[in-house]
């Protein structure tokens, strides 16, 4: 009944409406953008998508291309979405990786002259305290003042590097184990604390989409700028006193006292900065500011599979929004799921019918050809799901209100900076708009494990270790597969793969059958009787205990593996007593039906109940019960089973031992033996007497 297909035109038609409320609050926008093209699928990938200069799902090459793409202003929502973290319960480094990804760096925007021009740049800087220590100046390949100040006799080396910069991707570029490239402008700036000129450089490992595509090098002090001074012969200064090596050797990056700085001479780091950014907003240089490694979403694809802009383009350039009573705009039939031959996207080969829209004013308008990404409808699906099939709004008001936020989202955290960060920024447009009333959507999260191969290798069709679930459950069921999976270990252990440990699961499913069916007859056991749960004391406290653990540990989500093993210890007892009271089996059956559904709902229609037992309450355990006046202790003879002794709850280590000692049956097994050793073990209600 809550079933979503986000590739549905009912689906799809809200996540269309969705994009016009960011598109209305200014959030969406078209620009001439550096791009990840891959080639051989025609279509632009995101940041996120591309590792190593390939598509991560294919495997195809990707390379740079400047394209007119619709973007997301995610950066607007950038310090929120790094500040409101704090108010998940995420495993710690799944928030890191968001943190990092985010990349909040505080510091200065500095303006640099040029010398002999009336050009300037400006750069970001976290460390304005070194800037007495600047001796060149670097711009990204793509920087729009490269090819302005470039002079005539560097124009072709710079000219060539540039093309085959572009070309890389950002993690390439930014690769530290990579060696540093670079070329000389033949320009100068003017480092403007102390007006001395320093030279400008042209090198990859700046890009343009972080900061403002410009630095300032101080090799001194920074690693990458120190490697890439000390391959081109550039000077290196000290304005930071305390490291252990020479400046010139080794750049220090600590806390220390400036020098070489005039009026920042010893000041230590964080008093340096303060003086500094006071200094340059004094001068006109320079302000106070706060930068982001998260860049804007690229956040339309050149493909055919996947939601239309619901948007149209007028001659003059004008973009004009669909009205919501026109939704959804639904993909058109082609002739081919390809681009056109001039590179246009695969939409354009649609027939004019579908590709030109009459506006209410009667003017005619090119629907955009571009497809939303396929991250879109994973936005928000959680939101559909509680109101699945609504034709007149995404979701039920009401129904969020009940429902939110997610209590429990469980996946991998290669989601990280992906679909969480992509659907916490479109949680927060909506919830800015009034449309959700909690302000993150995903409140609990659980990274699971991975399930390995018995040589602890990743499963792999390639290394011909892949386990195949139906071949276990045309083994075992469905049951014991699902059990076993719980078993093996916490949820978020990645844990090896053994078919024994199916088998004991197995195991413990027959025994659970035999309990209320006789192995022979096939029918009802003759130990089951309708008498009170209370008549069996000893089985009627294991199954309070087994309550009350399962109940704690399913809700803990990471100890389903204890709340099984638990159960098979009610299990083992059951077996041992002399009758089984109907009243105690059902509650039982009531704890294994979310772990093992199938057997505990044919066994609960056995017992003569109708209707499914995940209908019915889920039992509570009496605490009463737990702490009853005695308790049932094992008592061993060299660890094998002598006797069951009841004896009061509070009775002590020496208590038991002297009743053990003291036993009939017990002593039939000691009489006559020296004792070595008597262990007692109070949380397991147990006694071994080693002889």
């Amino acid at each position: 009944s809550r079933k979503i297909d986000t590739s549905l035109p009912e689906y799809y038609r809200w996540t269309q409406w969705i994009f016009l409320r960011l598109y209305e609050k200014d959030l969406a926008y078209l620009a001439n953008v550096p791009v990840n093209w891959c080639p051989a699928l025609g279509t632009v990938l995101s940041n996120e998508e591309v590792k190593d200069g390939k598509y991560v799902e294919t495997e195809d090459p990707v390379e740079r291309r400047l394209m007119h793409q619709w973007m997301l202003k995610i950066t607007v929502y950038a310090e929120r979405l790094l500040e409101d973290l704090d108010l998940l319960d995420w495993p710690d480094g799944l928030k890191e990786m968001q943190r990092h990804w985010i990349g909040k760096s505080e510091g200065a925007d500095i303006i640099f002259d040029i010398k002999d021009s009336d050009n300037t740049f400006t750069v970001f800087t976290t460390r304005p305290d070194t800037l007495f220590g600047a001796t060149y100046c670097v711009l990204a390949p793509e920087h729009p003042l490269v090819s302005e100040i470039t002079h005539p006799d560097a124009a072709s080396a710079v000219n060539a590097y540039v093309t085959e910069a572009v070309n890389k991707s950002d993690l390439q570029r930014t690769d530290l184990a990579t060696e540093k490239t670079g070329v000389f402008t033949g320009a100068y700036a003017i480092n403007p604390c102390n007006n001395a000129p320093i030279p400008i450089w042209v090198a990859d490992y700046v890009l343009m989409t972080y900061g403002t595509g410009a630095i300032m090098a101080v090799p001194g002090h920074d690693e990458r700028d120190h490697e890439f001074a000390s391959a081109f012969g550039i000077s290196i200064v000290e304005v930071i006193k305390g490291g252990e090596k020479p400046i010139e050797e080794v750049p220090f990056v600590g806390d220390g006292v400036c020098v070489n700085s005039d009026f920042l001479n010893g000041l230590r780091v964080a008093e340096a900065k303060e003086k500094m950014i006071a200094w340059l907003e004094c001068e006109g240089r320079g302000t106070r500011q706060v930068q982001y490694r998260l860049r804007d979403w690229l956040f339309s694809r050149q493909r055919y599979w996947g939601e239309p802009f619901p948007l149209a383009h007028l001659e003059d350039g004008t973009i004009v929004q669909l009205p919501d009573e026109e939704l959804p705009v639904e993909l058109p039939p082609i002739d081919a799921y390809k681009p056109t031959e001039d590179g246009k996207p695969p939409l354009a080969r649609a027939d004019e019918e579908w590709l030109k829209v009459r506006l209410p004013d009667g003017r005619i308008a090119t629907r955009e050809t571009n497809i939303m990404p396929q991250w879109a409808g994973s936005c928000w699906y959680y939101l559909r799901f509680l109101d699945a099939h609504n034709t007149e709004a995404p979701f039920d008001t009401a129904l969020e209100q009940y429902w939110m936020p997610v209590d429990l989202y469980m996946g991998g955290a290669e989601h990280a900076v992906l679909h969480l960060l992509y659907a916490r920024f479109w949680h927060k447009v909506l919830y800015d708009s009034g449309l959700v009333s909690t302000q993150e959507p995903f409140q609990g999260l659980v990274n699971q494990g991975t399930i390995l191969a018995e040589s602890y290798q990743k499963m792999s069709k390639s290394r011909f270790n892949v386990i195949n679930p139906d071949d276990v459950i045309d083994r075992y069921g469905a049951d014991a597969i699902r059990l076993y999976l719980l078993f093996i270990g916490p949820v978020t252990a990645s844990t090896p793969w053994q078919d024994a440990g199916v088998e004991g699961v197995y195991r413990f499913l027959q025994r659970v059958w035999r309990l209320v069916i006789d192995e022979d007859s096939g029918e009802l056991s003759e130990k089951l009787t309708d008498a009170a749960g209370t008549t069996e004391s000893e089985l009627w406290r294991e199954l309070h205990k087994t309550i009350k653990q399962v109940t704690e540990d399913t809700e803990s989500i990471d100890k389903m593996n204890t709340a099984i093993s638990q159960m098979m210890i009610f299990v083992n007892t059951a077996t041992q007593t002399k009758t089984l009271p109907k009243e105690t089996l059902k509650i039982f059956l009531h704890l294994l039906a979310p772990y093992a559904p199938h057997i505990a709902q044919e066994l609960w229609h056995r017992l003569s109940e109708a209707g499914f037992i995940a209908h019915e309450q889920w039992p509570t355990h009496d605490e009463a019960v737990l702490t009853s006046a005695t308790v049932t202790i094992i008592a061993q003879v060299n660890g094998k089973l002598r006797n069951r002794l009841q004896l009061p709850a509070d009775a002590t280590n020496k208590e038991i031992e002297e009743a053990a000692l003291a036993d009939e049956r017990v002593q039939r097994f000691i009489e006559g033996k020296p004792i070595r050793k008597v262990i007692v073990v109070p949380n397991r209600n147990l006694i071994n007497i080693v002889v």
